[in-house]
């Protein structure tokens, strides 16, 4: 599962449920082509999966491309890569809207 990565001292909860992560799509953990900051996005899937049929619970990072998201510090919309799907906050939010 993707979400097994080092992530630190980040609450990748409270970083999705910011409003900087975005409203829509699948949550992700995305590095920042500009700046090189790593924060949780929201990534549409039909935008970065190659693959729609793919339930988006069995996604790796490699299976997406490039999103174009706000980047607050850069103070622009950049281009973010993904470096892993969140499966486990997927999960949880699929749990709380059953």
């Amino acid at each position: 599962m993707s979400s097994d990565l080092e992530h630190g001292e980040r609450d990748l909860a409270a970083e999705l449920q910011s409003p900087a992560a975005g409203q829509v799509g699948i949550p992700v953990d995305a590095i920042c082509v500009g700046c090189g900051q790593t924060r949780v996005k929201r990534a549409p899937l039909a935008e970065v999966s190659k693959d729609l049929s793919k339930d988006p619970t069995e996604l790796e990072a490699e299976d997406l491309t490039s999103l174009k998201h706000v980047c607050h510090r850069c103070g622009s919309a950049t281009w973010w890569n993904v470096v892993a799907v969140l499966s486990g906050l997927l999960e949880q939010e699929r749990g709380e809207e059953a």
